[in-house]
């Protein structure tokens, strides 16, 4: 939001000495236009990245992914350790198989580096 709001006003800024009159130092405009007469130095375009709503999904996407692979790791490990060992078991069992989960999912994630070329 800031961003979007400090670009017009660097704009509106940078016609400010032109407005102001000739009894200014000649700075080099942050915009150009043509009837500015103390245009002198080439305007260099700096390029944002601005985060796309297909980007923010694919976050949120990889996000839930992620949860979803430690937590079905840590339920089966819950079940199995509560049929091997009670609740203590379970307890046990679950945190093996969160850790399980994670493993597997920063398996996956380097997976889709390497074919995305990264």
């Amino acid at each position: 939001m800031l961003r979007a709001l400090m670009i017009p006003a660097l704009t509106i800024a940078s016609f400010m000495p032109a407005v102001a009159g000739k009894s200014y130092t000649p700075v080099t405009s942050a915009v150009y236009h043509p009837t500015l007469e103390h245009q002198t130095a080439p305007v260099i375009r700096v390029d944002d990245h601005y985060t796309t709503r297909r980007e923010q999904a694919r976050k949120k996407h990889r996000r839930h992914q992620t949860e979803k692979r430690v937590g079905i790791g840590a339920a089966g490990g819950a079940a199995v350790g509560a049929l091997a060992g009670g609740g203590k078991g379970a307890l046990v069992g679950g945190a093996a198989g969160a850790g399980a989960g994670a493993l597997y999912n920063k398996h996956e994630q380097d997976k889709d580096k390497r074919r995305e070329g990264r």
